[in-house]
């Protein structure tokens, strides 16, 4: 390995990134034909900006004419805190719990891009999380952070798969990690067992049509599905049973990441609280949070579905 790329992986360490990776920015041909059978039944369901520009989820060219390396990066969201069972309150994914991983991991990497154009002038680069058409996952996998688990979230070995991922492209000819991560997996099914809407079809494939965290964050349907209102396990806002479950998230650490620590009514959302929000009111108490993605007509809707199904269960 250059020194170059040992001092930039080092440097990634420092921004307080968990675990970092290095990748040639080559086209992904090996998962090209699992996109498009995952595409071809339509298990992204409404997310139809998924099914568009797939040349340039497989080509990180597309994006950034100039690269030539990737550097990816991890970074540990876990917090010791835990969900109340509670049918007055609804259960919030612990993704969401703190500000918005998207503007958390946007800061550090702007931070190594400066730290690197510091050191070469000519450096370019284009930072990336998961809102431009990478595949995030792949790059993580093929720069060794971890594997794709049966339930198609990246584990690592260190963190389990409570990591968010993100990348930097970059125009330099960097050393790049020979050694994907190996699939530790092996023969258990607790995540596929555990789905209460079977969303994980099989091994590494989720119909996104039958998956809770879908349903409560990104479908914008009046009313939730039948199938998925009846399983919601007290889910508002998205669902974590599936990493709940996995052998390799018994290996949790607290982050060191302040930002990520929950905030008051995150990771517990106060049903009737929700139902009384004004959008006002709604763009107040979530700004900087992921849990904006839902929008107000969408959390108000799990709202009730979850007060429905208590209702029916008394």
């Amino acid at each position: 390995m250059d020194s170059f790329t040992h001092e930039i992986k080092l440097q990634a360490l420092r921004e307080g990134f968990h675990k970092v990776g290095i990748v040639r920015a080559e086209r992904l041909d090996d998962e090209a034909p699992r996109l498009k059978e995952w595409l071809a039944p339509r298990h992204h369901g409404e997310m139809s900006w998924m099914a568009r520009d797939v040349e340039k989820r497989l080509n990180p060219v597309e994006i950034f004419p100039q690269a030539c390396s990737i550097v990816v990066v991890a970074l540990n969201y876990y917090t010791f805190a835990q969900h109340e069972q509670n049918s007055t309150t609804g259960k919030v994914s612990r993704y969401a719990w703190g500000d918005d991983y998207h503007d958390v991991l946007k800061t550090k990497l702007e931070s190594l891009l400066s730290w690197i154009r510091e050191r070469v002038p000519e450096a370019a680069g284009k930072i990336c999380v998961d809102i431009q058409p990478v595949m995030d996952k792949a790059w993580a996998v093929r720069a060794g952070i971890g594997w794709l688990g049966k339930h198609s979230n990246v584990i690592t070995q260190e963190f389990g798969s409570w990591v968010f991922i993100g990348e930097l492209l970059l125009n330099l000819d960097l050393d790049a990690d020979a050694d994907r991560a190996e699939d530790h997996c092996g023969t258990c099914t607790l995540c596929i067992d555990a789905c209460p809407t079977q969303a994980i079809t099989e091994p590494y494939v989720v119909d996104s049509n039958r998956c809770i965290s879908y349903a409560t964050i990104e479908l914008r349907a009046p009313e939730l599905p039948v199938s998925i209102e009846q399983n919601l396990s007290g889910w508002l806002y998205g669902c974590d049973i599936c990493q709940d479950v996995c052998p390799w998230n018994r290996f949790e650490a607290a982050t060191e990441e302040l930002r990520f620590a929950p905030r008051k009514g995150n990771v517990n959302a106060n049903l009737a609280e929700v139902l009384e929000l004004t959008p006002e009111t709604y763009a107040a108490r979530f700004r900087g949070s992921a849990m904006k993605r839902t929008k107000l007509t969408g959390l108000q809707r799990n709202a009730r579905a979850l007060l429905r199904a208590d209702s029916d269960a008394t």
